[in-house]
């Protein structure tokens, strides 16, 4: 009997080590901003949408390029990060730059 419940928890490990882990909606943020602030120099504004994908996850965040007084004509923008589903970072695109005072036209 010991044998059969060895080889159960031996298979459990196997399959869950072979297996990625995806990471959660906010742990998928948190990486985004971490591994784009270490690509970039500078700590993120914030992030605007997190969505899972088939291969990961993909978000939006939100980068102070340049500073102006006064603060709403600062110059931001928007990049579009792709992560595998362990949270690495696959790829990143600016998809956006605009003012800190611009509203988007509605759709």
């Amino acid at each position: 009997m010991a044998g059969k419940k060895s080889d159960g928890n031996e298979k459990a490990r196997a399959s869950g080590s072979a297996e990625k882990r995806r990471v959660s909606a906010p742990q998928a943020m948190r990486y985004a901003t971490e591994q784009l602030e270490q690509l970039l120099g500078h700590a993120p504004e914030s992030v605007s949408s997190v969505k899972p994908t088939d291969e990961g996850w993909e978000a939006d965040v939100e980068f102070l390029e340049l500073a102006r007084v006064p603060d709403t004509t600062s110059v931001l923008a928007s990049y579009r990060v792709t992560l595998d589903e362990e949270g690495e970072l696959m790829s990143y695109e600016r998809t956006r730059r605009y003012t800190r005072g611009q509203v988007d036209p509605r759709t």
